[in-house]
């Protein structure tokens, strides 16, 4: 096709897609159209095909008038109800060092299960008060801590965990979710 078969306020529509409009400039062998969303797309001339000839508009009709106005000042409507925000998740760091003073003459064993006893305690807390999320913060390490709170994890009907988000936190952090 060439440019002699499209014109500026001929309507067109995509070959391939439900999208109309009308021209609104020809240069070479691209078509620019105004969607009828009121959007500009440049496309071949291979991608159109011509639906009538001008667009012709009644400026003076009133009716036409208010319609546009109305579409261009749609009324808000207000949702029934607010959305509900997500209550921010309560982050437990469970590095030895944020939970005892003096970690000199403590094994692992015992590191590990001041540990899970920490977890455990903050998990009771969060039900008690209805929190919903904790991010559990265990450190990357041999994965040893992370495989217990897994196994405690598992322990509670109404518990869901996932690995926390990554950006935030890495690969040394565990989320849960608890369900009423």
């Amino acid at each position: 096709m060439s440019s002699k078969t499209f014109r500026v306020g001929d309507k067109v529509e995509l070959l391939d897609d439900d999208v109309a409009g009308v021209v609104t400039k020809v240069e070479g062998d691209e078509v620019t159209f105004e969607t009828s969303d009121g959007f500009e797309m440049k496309v071949p001339f291979s991608f159109l095909v011509k639906t009538e000839g001008k667009l012709e508009i009644d400026l003076s009709d009133d009716s036409l008038l208010q319609k546009l106005k109305s579409d261009l000042n749609p009324k808000r409507k207000r949702p029934s109800q607010k959305p509900k925000r997500q209550q921010p998740a309560m982050e437990v760091d469970l590095h030895i060092h944020n939970i005892v003073d003096k970690t000199a003459q403590l094994s692992n064993f015992e590191m590990l299960n001041i540990q899970l006893e920490h977890s455990r305690k903050k998990i009771e807390f969060a039900i008690e008060r209805r929190i919903k999320r904790i991010v559990f913060i265990h450190g990357v390490g041999d994965g040893v801590l992370k495989a217990e709170l897994h196994t405690l994890f598992r322990r509670y009907d109404q518990i869901e965990f996932y690995d926390a988000d990554y950006q935030k936190y890495g690969l040394g952090a565990t989320e849960i979710y608890i369900y009423d």
